[in-house]
């Protein structure tokens, strides 16, 4: 019964071999998505979060493709993506999350999204969290859930396979690759298995900063830096943030940063690259509402934009940085206008119908 929290990866450098554990690990892709325990009972089908929150006003028609390819009483444990010209895309599949259902009934239909099944933890009447892995793939296997919609995701025991996967899937939009012990249990909320994801370094311009929550008057402290890079039109875009930082080194940060800070009001304000709400593209710049944000403030401290920091990064969602980058160093021997969106890797793209056949948008 819900709520089930899934069961979570921790972070390692490279794809193991195999003997590195006991049982042994069979290697699967990371997909890109919303992380989703499924729940079928009849009709009834719930699709909950990684914070067990459900979603499946947001995803109809994954709900109905449930109901046709799951069994009557069942959880599974999977993900929910969305493919757009044979590559998933993130950013389209956060637009789902929005407040009107019309809304959410259009996009259903215009981009429907899709549903990756990697482990199965329950079947009518039994409970197969307890059971290791290995006998959870059989029942996974046994459901034969190949589309168009619902999906069994690829795996492999063969370590060389799943280190070409870790570098031929991303072209495809994939997040890397994780290792799962063959003898595991299911463990909810635990990080009982391994990811590997790709990891990349870029020079970026420091445009501004925003406070940290336990920031005062009295003691200011740096919760983020704002990340920018130059495009074909020489206009400072914004690509993410840098956060991790430890509480002397935001205090540090605030007053190092200081001679730049660009006062309101004034022509150097009217003149920074993110003065208003929105970029020309209309995308959200630092200071808007997030549709994520539910209203919370993020507002931010203007920099003069000469200060340019090494960041690592995983992969890019669009034109930003997936998730939060991490400071390296800084790089006074860069120029701010050098950093442009050249520098960035680009993968070779991949075809994703030998791994999602017959999926909406895979071609």
């Amino acid at each position: 019964m819900p709520p089930v929290l899934p069961m979570l990866a921790k972070s390692v450098l490279g794809v193991p071999e195999p003997d590195a554990t006991p049982g042994g690990y069979v290697y699967e892709p990371k997909w890109d998505g919303f992380r989703a325990i499924v729940y079928r009972d009849g009709d009834e089908v719930r699709l909950d979060s990684r914070n067990a929150r459900p979603m499946e006003r947001y995803f109809p028609e994954v709900v109905d493709a449930v109901r046709a390819a799951l069994p009557e009483r069942c959880v599974v444990d999977g993900e929910i993506v969305l493919v757009q010209d044979g590559r998933l895309e993130f950013e389209v599949l956060q637009q789902r999350i929005h407040p009107a259902a019309s809304r959410v009934r259009l996009l259903a239909e215009q981009t429907p999204a899709s549903l990756v099944v990697f482990d199965v933890l329950a079947l009518g009447d039994d409970d197969l969290t307890g059971a290791p892995l290995a006998r959870r793939q059989e029942a996974l296997d046994a459901l034969a859930l190949d589309g168009p919609q619902v999906h069994a995701t690829p795996r492999t025991r063969d370590v060389v396979v799943a280190r070409e996967w870790f570098d031929t899937f991303e072209g495809a939009g994939l997040d890397g690759v994780v290792a799962k012990p063959l003898d595991g249990t299911y463990q909810p909320n635990k990080r009982a298995m391994l990811k590997i994801k790709h990891g990349r370094e870029a020079d970026v311009v420091l445009a501004g900063y925003r406070l940290h929550k336990t920031s005062t008057p009295a003691e200011p402290l740096l919760g983020s830096l704002l990340l920018g890079l130059f495009d074909d039109a020489g206009q400072l875009q914004f690509v993410g943030v840098a956060a991790s930082f430890p509480t002397a080194r935001r205090a540090a940060l605030v007053a190092e940063l200081a001679p730049l800070v660009v006062e309101p009001g004034t022509p150097e304000a009217d003149a920074h690259p993110w003065s208003g709400w929105e970029n020309p593209a209309g995308e959200r710049m630092p200071g808007a509402v997030s549709r994520w944000s539910s209203g919370k403030d993020l507002s931010f401290t203007p920099l003069r934009p000469e200060r340019v920091l090494e960041v690592a990064y995983d992969h890019m969602e669009g034109a930003r940085f997936r998730h939060t980058a991490q400071f390296r160093r800084w790089r006074d021997d860069r120029e701010p206008s050098s950093c442009t969106y050249d520098q960035l890797e680009e993968p070779v793209r991949y075809d994703l119908t030998s791994i999602l056949p017959g999926a909406p948008g895979v071609g």
